[in-house]
């Protein structure tokens, strides 16, 4: 779980200067175009506005791709012990869709535990996100009032 802690950071870390780099690069290419008074809108939008739409656009999809390319240079460096964590990995996985609810049962009031597992990273937060489970279960099959009253 460790191992597969520190490739989540990697993917997080490098998010901020990827999302930085496409909003830089972007800036700097779309933002100096020369406007002229007269050009006519393009799609019904000023120029100016297209402009810096499209480059919060470029800083977006660097954000999406930060993860990516954290969990690329992660391989890269851990190459011997990625075999390893992809099996660990997809007996987690399964483990994980064993144990999740069913997600079509959520309302406002009972919100779904976290589906993915996506936050667990040690053995004592998984024994509480299955707890966390059991008592979703518990309060979509029998109502919540029934839980309260224990």
């Amino acid at each position: 779980l460790s191992l597969r802690r520190t490739r989540r950071l990697a993917g997080v870390l490098t998010t901020i200067p990827t999302t930085l780099l496409s909003l830089a690069s972007s800036g700097a290419v779309l933002l100096t175009q020369p406007v002229d008074p007269t050009t006519p809108p393009m799609l019904g939008i000023d120029p100016v506005y297209l402009y810096a739409a499209a480059t919060l656009a470029c800083g977006g999809l660097g954000y999406l791709v930060g993860p990516s390319i954290g969990t690329f240079f992660w391989n890269v460096v851990h190459k011997r012990d990625r075999k390893n964590v992809e099996a660990m990995d997809s007996v987690f996985w399964s483990k994980i869709e064993r144990n999740r609810v069913d997600p079509s049962r959520q309302t406002m009031q009972n919100r779904l535990p976290d589906f993915y597992g996506e936050k667990i990273a040690s053995i004592p937060q998984y024994r509480q996100w299955l707890r966390d489970q059991a008592a979703f279960r518990r309060k979509t099959s029998h109502g919540v009032r029934d839980d309260l009253t224990q």
